[in-house]
């Protein structure tokens, strides 16, 4: 604990509020409500804690507060902030989907639509449904039943569905708002349940269909019956009153949570949601920031009632929501209650060992790595390799770690521009300028170790580039292969020495798979651009064909034998003038005499 928190902590006052927690780089980390904020705070920095505990605390060196007048305002306040700054240490549910809806949109003539967001648009939302699967049954079912508007044809113009039946948006059509009301208000009952009215109606058709030995017309209502008996019987009913609701349990163990959510509409339970993450405050809480964010940043569509286990405060989850909160006290309410939490419980039980253990054995890796190299845990790791063959189209990849595991969305492909022949030294130099160059002038975040692939020369030019150039204090080592292509020695030091690195340790198995992903993907890329040069060179020196056209050429041919097999129109057909596209032929064809 450095000064700067210490002293701060001395100012801390005893009233609710938000804090949040700050890494070297000034990077928010962590942000956390409390009832009183100077206990929560200390709380931080005193006693023993876990070992996730401790890792966030091990990258703390500054901490600002925002001090609320209730405890229900921090709350509100540390969902905006976690939507925000999105810490890292933070709660994430495991993704970030939506559920499907089915839509009657507010038209004249009404659309039947399925959709996953949920607007202020007048439209009729029913749902949420459990995945496109089941949604896509229930909207073929309703537009085989009910015909709404299903074509882009205007109003004077019949389309291939008012042949089936299914489309009554044109003018010979009834297309008062009276039968599209009325429509409307039979789907809405039959999606609740209540599809008496139109299975009856069916069967009067079926059975004058079959009077009138229209029996193909009859077998097809005899399907949509059935087809609804079938969707009956997908749905377990739980209460008869037909309400909307979601069921919350959750469990702890360890310094971790699992939330189960049972959803119920239309009095069926129709799935459930599991997450399963680490706390670090108190699980009511952070209980709390959980629903919160499950009902604003994941914009899950509130029901029209949320059961919640006793110990939540219904109050606090009733400012993030507006649902009827119910804290079931007996009965058949308290008994979902009770098995979401055992099934919570349950998923706690059977994954915690297997989490724990990937946990710890990143996290392991990176702080034996950081020990071994005497540094601070280096949780982003960038890593850098070349290609090129006798110096041709010559290329460097950059593939980056976090907490032991790649971050593709980081990975970098860079051109060498100013390095001509088989020069590995200078192209290293010049990926590095690039990189930390503009790293440097735009103020970002450096990574906490730079891997270069290479031995003592190419470490050496990383050193001069980040340390004498750039004036940068970023620890850099080096992976040095055998002679079958395989790790063997890690590089650090001034002067460089081979780090005594267990060849059966976690750390070893790390750099192993960083040194294999950033030779993959330099790999990869070389042969893109070496295949993207193949094919431009014998297109060169033919009038009329710049780079534009190689590209559409290239775009859509794929390869130079594919070009010599099309014929002279089909070029031409591609936007090339006539007297280009005879150059480009008559060139190939010499090129195959040669």
């Amino acid at each position: 604990m450095n000064q700067l928190i210490k002293d701060k902590l001395d100012l801390l006052p005893n009233q609710p509020g938000c804090y949040l927690h700050k890494d070297k780089a000034g990077t928010i980390i962590y942000v956390g409500k409390a009832k009183n904020l100077k206990n929560r705070v200390r709380s931080y920095f005193r006693g023993s804690h876990d070992t996730k505990t401790e890792l966030l605390v091990s990258e703390i060196v500054d901490f600002e507060y925002i001090v609320t007048g209730s405890n229900i305002e921090a709350l509100l306040l540390e969902i905006n902030l976690i939507q925000e700054h999105q810490p890292k240490f933070n709660i994430k549910l495991k993704d970030d989907k939506s559920y499907p809806f089915i839509k009657i949109t507010k038209e004249n003539y009404p659309r039947l639509l399925i959709t996953r967001q949920v607007k202020k648009d007048d439209g009729l939302y029913f749902g949420p449904y459990p995945d496109s699967t089941a949604a896509n049954d229930i909207k073929k079912l309703l537009d085989r039943i009910f015909p709404f508007k299903k074509c882009k044809n205007p109003a004077n113009k019949i389309c291939f569905y008012y042949h089936l039946g299914q489309c009554s948006a044109h003018t010979i059509c009834q297309t008062d708002k009276a039968y599209y009301d009325a429509m409307i208000d039979d789907v809405r009952r039959f999606l609740n349940g209540h599809d008496d009215k139109i299975v009856n109606q069916l069967k009067d058709k079926m059975q004058k269909a079959a009077a009138e030995m229209a029996f193909e017309q009859a077998a097809e209502y005899r399907d949509l019956i059935s087809a609804v008996a079938t969707l009956r019987t997908k749905q377990r009913v739980m209460h008869q009153d037909m309400m909307d609701r979601d069921i919350f349990g959750y469990a702890v163990k360890n310094g971790w949570m699992c939330v189960q959510v049972f959803f119920v509409r239309q009095g069926k339970l129709i799935q459930r949601d599991v997450n399963l993450f680490p706390y670090y405050n108190e699980a009511e809480e952070d209980f709390l920031t959980y629903l919160g964010q499950f009902y604003q940043a994941q914009q899950h569509m509130p029901p029209q009632e949320i059961f919640i286990p006793a110990a939540i405060d219904a109050d606090l989850v009733a400012a993030l929501v507006n649902s009827k909160i119910i804290t079931p006290q007996k009965g058949e309410k308290k008994q979902l209650v009770n098995l979401a939490t055992k099934n919570a419980q349950i998923s706690l039980q059977q994954k915690f060992d297997l989490l724990e253990k990937d946990y710890q054995k990143s996290q392991g890796a990176i702080t034996n790595l950081g020990e071994l190299l005497g540094i601070a845990p280096p949780r982003r790791i960038e890593a850098f390799d070349n290609s090129n063959i006798m110096g041709t189209s010559p290329v460097s990849a950059m593939v980056v770690f976090v907490d032991g595991k790649p971050s593709k969305k980081d990975y970098r492909k860079y051109r060498i521009k100013t390095v001509l022949g088989p020069d590995d030294y200078a192209s290293m130099r010049e990926v590095l300028r690039r990189r930390y160059g503009r790293l440097k002038r735009e103020g970002l975040t450096p990574p906490d170790l730079i891997l270069i692939d290479g031995g003592v020369g190419q470490v050496n030019i990383a050193k001069s580039v980040i340390y004498e150039e750039l004036g940068l204090a970023i620890p850099i080592a080096g992976l040095q292969k055998n002679d079958k292509h395989e790790t063997q020695d890690l590089l650090f030091g001034n002067p460089l020495v081979v780090v005594d690195l267990p060849r059966q340790s976690q750390e070893f198995f790390l750099l192993h798979r960083i040194q294999e992903e950033v030779h993959r993907f330099a790999i990869t890329f070389h042969r893109q651009v070496r295949s993207k040069n193949a094919f431009s060179s014998q297109l060169d020196d033919i009038s009329g064909l710049g780079p534009k056209r190689k590209q559409v050429l290239l775009k859509t041919f794929k390869n130079i034998t594919a070009i010599k097999q099309a014929s002279l129109e089909d070029i031409v057909a591609l936007g090339l003038p006539q007297k280009v596209a005879i150059a480009l032929k008559e060139k190939l064809e010499q090129t195959n005499q040669d």
